[in-house]
C-alpha cells in the first residue's frame, strides 16, 4: 500500500499534502505560514521533513511533528518518513513589580512595557468600542497608552478615535498617529479612501510585525491591540512576533456570542497568552424616557463563562444610543461624557485589567 508504490514524488507533491496540516488551533497551514523550511527525497520516496517553529507552548511542536507523520504516512507513494523538527521560544517581554530588578531580558518592542490584545471570536460585539474606550479610560488616569489596529481587513480604531491623517516616517519607521494623548497605527492610515486590502496570509503577517517593530510607539506604559474578529492569521502572527502580556476577550451576553468567544479564549490558550478576562458588553439597555432595564441580549453570560474558566469578570457595558453616536463622531464616550453610565463603567473595566496586570 502507502510507501510501496514506485510512483515518483516531487517536492511539490509533499509541500502540497503539508497544506493539511493546520497550526494547533487555528485555521492556517503549516506551509502558508513558513514553518516548513525544507523537504529532502532520496531512494525509494523516502521523505525528510525539516520544520521550524516559534512558540511558547512545547505541546505544540510535538502535536505538528504527530500530523506531519500521519499525514504522510497515508499519502500514497510515500516511503520513509523523517521529520527534523526545530522550535525556539519568541523572546520575553516582562514588567517589573514596583521595587523589582529590572528584566535581564530586552523587551521585543523598546520602550514598551506591557502589550495586551483586545479579541472576541466574532465581528458585532462591540471589541474596537470596548478597546477605543479602554484606552482613552486608562490615558485619563496618567497611563501612556498606544493602540495598535491589527484588523488589517476592517480597520475601524481612526473612524472611532476621530482622526485619519498620514502618519509620517522618521528613521525608516513609521511615526504613530496621536489624538486624545493616545498613540495609533492603523492599516486606515496607510490607504486611500475606501480602497480595499486583498492580501493573503503572509502579506497580513508582514503587515502585523510592521505595525510592532517598525513604529515609533517611543515610551508606552501599555500597547493595546484591537485584534480581528476569529482565530486567524493576525492572532497568530502577533502572537510569533511579540511577547503579549495577555489578552482581553469581548462578548456579549447571549449564547452564540459566548459560544464563539471561547474559541479566542482557547486560540489565547494554545499560543500561551493568559488571559485578563472578559468584559461584557451590550449587557443590558435602560430607556431613555422611562428608565426601565431590558436585559436585549440576555445577561450574566460573561460572568458565568468567567466563572466557569476560573478567570476574572472584567465589568459589563451596558447599551447606550450615545456609545454609538460618539464612535460615529470619533469621539469616545470616555471623552465625550466622562461621567455617563457607559463611560463609567468603561473605567471600571479599564481599572479591573490595570490590576490584573499588576498581579
Amino acid at each position: 500500500m502507502f510507501g510501496k508504490t514506485k510512483t515518483h514524488l516531487s517536492e511539490d507533491q509533499v509541500r502540497d499534502a503539508l497544506k493539511q496540516v493546520k497550526f494547533p488551533g487555528f485555521s492556517r497551514d503549516i506551509v502558508s505560514f513558513g514553518i516548513v523550511k525544507s523537504i529532502a527525497l532520496a531512494g525509494t520516496n523516502d521523505v525528510t521533513v525539516a520544520l521550524h517553529i516559534v512558540t511558547r507552548d512545547p505541546a505544540v511542536p510535538q502535536q505538528i511533528e504527530q500530523d506531519v507523520k500521519q499525514l504522510l504516512a497515508r499519502t500514497e507513494g510515500v516511503g520513509r518518513v523523517t521529520v527534523e523538527m526545530t522550535a525556539q521560544q519568541p523572546p520575553q517581554q516582562s514588567m517589573p513589580l514596583a521595587g523589582s530588578p529590572a528584566p535581564q531580558a530586552r523587551p521585543q518592542i523598546p520602550g514598551i512595557k506591557r502589550i495586551i490584545a483586545v479579541a472576541s471570536g466574532k465581528g458585532g460585539v462591540g471589541k474596537s468600542t470596548v478597546a477605543t474606550n479602554l484606552a482613552c479610560a486608562m490615558s485619563q488616569v496618567g497611563r501612556r497608552i498606544g493602540i495598535m489596529d491589527a484588523d488589517i481587513y476592517g480597520p475601524s480604531v481612526p473612524k472611532m478615535m476621530g482622526t485619519a491623517q498620514k502618519p509620517t516616517i522618521t528613521d525608516e519607521k513609521l511615526d504613530p498617529v496621536e489624538n486624545f494623548g493616545l498613540k495609533m497605527m492603523s492599516m486606515a492610515f496607510l490607504l486611500d479612501g475606501n480602497t480595499p486590502v486583498i492580501w493573503r496570509g503572509p502579506m497580513i503577517m508582514k503587515a502585523i510585525q510592521q505595525f510592532s517593530l517598525a513604529v515609533n510607539w517611543g515610551n508606552l506604559d501599555l500597547l493595546l491591540v484591537d485584534m480581528p474578529p476569529g482565530t486567524g492569521d493576525a492572532q497568530l502572527s502577533l502572537a510569533q512576533t511579540i511577547a503579549l502580556d495577555g489578552g482581553v476577550i469581548v462578548t456579549t451576553p447571549q449564547d452564540v456570542a459566548l459560544e464563539v468567544a471561547r474559541r479566542g479564549m482557547a486560540m489565547f490558550e494554545k499560543v500561551n497568552v493568559p488571559l485578563l478576562g472578559i468584559v461584557e458588553n451590550m449587557s443590558f439597555y435602560v430607556c431613555p424616557h422611562c428608565h426601565q432595564r431590558d436585559d436585549i441580549f440576555g445577561h450574566g453570560g460573561g460572568r458565568r463563562e468567567a466563572e466557569r474558566l476560573e478567570i476574572p469578570f472584567l465589568g459589563e457595558i451596558p447599551l447606550f444610543t450615545e456609545v454609538r453616536i460618539c464612535g460615529d463622531k470619533g469621539l469616545p464616550i470616555v471623552v465625550a461624557s466622562p461621567d455617563s453610565p457607559p463611560a463609567l463603567a468603561f473605567r471600571k473595566c479599564a481599572e479591573a485589567v490595570l490590576r490584573q496586570l499588576e498581579k
